[in-house]
């Protein structure tokens, strides 16, 4: 059996979800690890009385500064991302630490067909269901963030409940990842 299947030659239902989850890791290396993640470590937190948007002087050389603006922009609804507490901050560092190196690898991993990315894979989506889960625990609970708007925060968050759900259930239906066939499925040998 091949180790290794490219996406072009994979079935049908599986490069439709292989290519979701692609553009998801894509979006997560390009724009939020290493440009929204890394603002909210490099511009420190603010409170909601100092004047919004920044000073000239008080954007850092990296992200651009229309990153930070739309940072400043969602902590409006979202008071946890412009605090900066440092749970908010242990999310972040696991997000540019592990997360990042992890995307760069899946889209590799993805692309060519390399099947000893499922255990990683698992391992991402039960932890960025564990970091949602906490973020939206400490932020609908915590009296400081009172005031946040729960409708928003979820729907900017959703697509980090959904994907690594999505994830799981890839990973579950075909365990051979890349080569083998769906679970439950039964193989039938046709007769030369």
């Amino acid at each position: 059996m091949r180790t290794a299947i490219p996406i072009k030659e994979r079935d049908k239902a599986r490069k439709i979800i292989d290519i979701i989850l692609l553009v998801f890791f894509f979006i997560n290396i390009i724009f939020i690890c290493y440009m929204f993640d890394i603002e909210q470590l490099v511009v420190s937190g603010v409170d909601h009385t100092i004047n919004w948007p920044l000073d000239a002087s008080e954007y850092p050389i990296w992200p651009p500064k229309f990153i930070v603006d739309l940072n400043h922009f969602v902590g409006t609804f979202d008071k946890a991302l412009l605090y900066r507490d440092p749970w908010w901050q242990a999310t972040i560092w696991i997000d540019v630490i592990l997360f990042g190196p992890f995307y760069i690898t899946a889209i590799v991993a993805f692309i060519k067909g390399y099947n000893w990315i499922r255990i990683p894979s698992i391992m991402w989506a039960t932890m960025m269901l564990t970091n949602v889960t906490i973020i939206f625990i400490v932020e609908f609970t915590d009296p400081k963030y009172a005031g946040g708007q729960p409708l928003p925060i979820i729907a900017a968050n959703l697509l980090w409940i959904l994907m690594p759900i999505l994830l799981i259930i890839r990973m579950a239906l075909y365990p051979q990842t890349f080569a083998g066939h769906r679970l439950g499925r039964k193989l039938v040998e046709l007769d030369s």
